[in-house]
């Protein structure tokens, strides 16, 4: 009885407490529907969150606050307000929100959830300079055609024998492989835990929000998360270990029996490097590898595996698109060879159907921020330590600045369209599907190298047949790819792409030079 009566005590306190604050900001904050006790605003949160947000907007205005738990947020939704919060106020939004999963599973040393200082600098720097940076990108080209060979080949042993392939897992397999050895110097199985990390980064847990519950595991959050953590630690300390043995040996002058010592340096041995620099800005420590490694695997994974499969998927609905495209393709390769990552500045259109594809479908749906100080915006106090939300998804759907905004059309990229000269790097706020400014992508480069060559290789050298559920092959003119999304951080597709692949050249010798 009397547990019970202090948790009813606890309740009411909770309740008053986040009443009386939200009511001392409630009349300086943007329009926002009724909020219920305790809760707040999750009642009106589906499982896709920028969906739900959106449609809030619709009826509460592009600039509207929510109260989630005791945590007060903010949602942008048009051009307008994206560029007066990300640029004319960025320095009052530069912090991210961390949650209990963020902080267990990059080891409370993200770089990408870091606030804004020494340490976001230097890696900032690091990653720009070392890791992501043009030549470094340029250095790993073989490695990535390597890997959309293995795809390709795989996709034609399945078209010899008339199977269907999962393509969803098949790309994430390639996406995986590439950041892999990137990051390792070797191809790691690790697709399926960094799935349920991006996964759990997206979801809301309700102790991050509600004060009263942060010790509680309501939602069974916290065993999910350890069991994550243990999962992916032993594999990354395991490569760690591996490696630093590697360097020993070496330094010892022992040949290394693997030939990585003829191999492009990869960024494991930049951060160990920079680990064991005593003059180094920054003491790397393991804790900082281990969570630029999750930072790597979750952005470069995932990512550009959904937004090539969300491109084909596509193409396979707008065939006209996608021959288009292939006459583009065959005019610049003559189906001499495969079509290579230093064909894409030919290949405008391919990058127009990009650009479209991350309109619709970018890769992150929301950018996420963390108010640090008290901000006016307009008649409007946004206070400190609120979240902020600029729902890039909804700003790509908006009919003020896109024609059509719904449909897909490529057309709209080309430079004779108007639209061409729009860049991915977040300096038009109609368009931010890596975000903009200070904490936009560092790997807008590699992505944007990645992911048209890809795509080209993929529509040169195959026509997709969709499969049904029950495994039939589906052909006709009415037959389309099911668009829906799935919730997450980084919107997937809500079913797996699977499809029986069809060679389309007579001969696929140029996929055995």
């Amino acid at each position: 009885m009397a547990i019970e009566l202090l948790l009813v005590l606890t309740l009411l306190v909770g309740l008053l407490v986040s009443t009386i604050l939200f009511s001392a900001f409630h009349s300086k904050l943007p329009p926002s529907p009724i909020a219920l006790p305790i809760i707040g605003h999750f009642h009106l949160l589906g499982p896709i969150i920028h969906q739900s947000l959106h449609k809030l907007s619709l009826r509460y205005g592009p600039l509207f606050s929510l109260r989630l738990g005791s945590v007060p947020c903010i949602v942008a939704s048009t051009p307008k307000y994206a560029k007066e919060l990300l640029k004319t106020n960025e320095l009052s939004f530069t912090s991210r929100k961390h949650t209990i999963a963020i902080d267990r599973l990059t080891y409370n040393s993200s770089f990408a959830f870091a606030p804004n200082g020494p340490y976001w600098i230097f890696m900032k720097k690091l990653s720009a300079n070392e890791l992501l940076g043009s030549r470094t990108v340029n250095a790993f080209i073989s490695l990535r055609e390597k890997e959309y060979l293995r795809l390709l080949r795989v996709l034609a042993d399945k078209s010899e024998a008339g199977e269907a392939v999962n393509v969803t897992e098949e790309l994430l397999k390639l996406t995986n492989n590439i950041i892999s050895q990137m990051m390792l110097g070797r191809a790691e199985e690790a697709r399926a835990v960094i799935r349920e990390v991006v996964q759990i980064f997206g979801e809301f847990n309700v102790s991050d929000y509600i004060w009263f519950f942060k010790r509680l595991d309501l939602q069974g959050f916290g065993k999910r998360i350890e069991d994550i953590h243990r999962r992916f630690d032993a594999l990354v300390e395991k490569i760690i270990t591996e490696r630093e043995e590697l360097r020993k040996k070496k330094e010892n002058g022992e040949r290394e029996r693997d030939g990585r010592e003829h191999q492009v340096k990869d960024f494991m041995d930049i951060l160990l490097d920079f680990s064991e620099d005593e003059n180094s800005e920054i003491k790397l420590t393991r804790a900082h590898i281990k969570a630029l490694i999750v930072d790597f695997f979750a952005a470069g994974t995932d990512t550009t595996a959904i937004a090539t499969e969300w491109a084909l998927a596509e193409l396979i609905n707008h065939p006209m698109v996608l021959e288009k495209a292939r006459k583009e393709i065959d005019n610049v390769v003559k189906n001499s060879r495969l079509v290579q990552e230093s064909d894409v500045p030919n290949l405008p259109y391919i990058n127009a159907i990009i650009k479209e594809t991350l309109r619709l479908h970018p890769p992150l749906p929301m950018v996420a921020r963390k108010c640090i100080e008290d901000r006016r915006i307009g008649s409007y106090v946004i206070p400190a330590n609120s979240l902020l939300f600029v729902n890039v998804w909804a700003i790509g759907r908006d009919s003020n600045y896109w024609k059509n905004p719904l449909d897909f059309e490529p057309e709209r990229f080309l430079p004779k369209e108007g639209m061409g000269m729009i860049d991915v790097r977040g300096q038009q706020f109609q368009y931010l599907p890596f975000g903009s400014g200070r904490r936009s992508c560092p790997g807008i480069n590699l992505a944007m190298q990645e992911l048209p060559a890809l795509l080209s290789a993929m529509i040169q050298c195959f026509d997709f047949k969709l499969v049904g559920q029950r495994g039939e092959i589906m052909d006709g003119k009415n037959v389309v790819v099911n668009m829906d999304e799935g919730p997450g951080l980084t919107a997937p597709r809500a079913h797996d792409l699977v499809c029986v692949p069809i060679a389309r050249l007579s001969s696929l010798d140029i996929l055995h030079p």
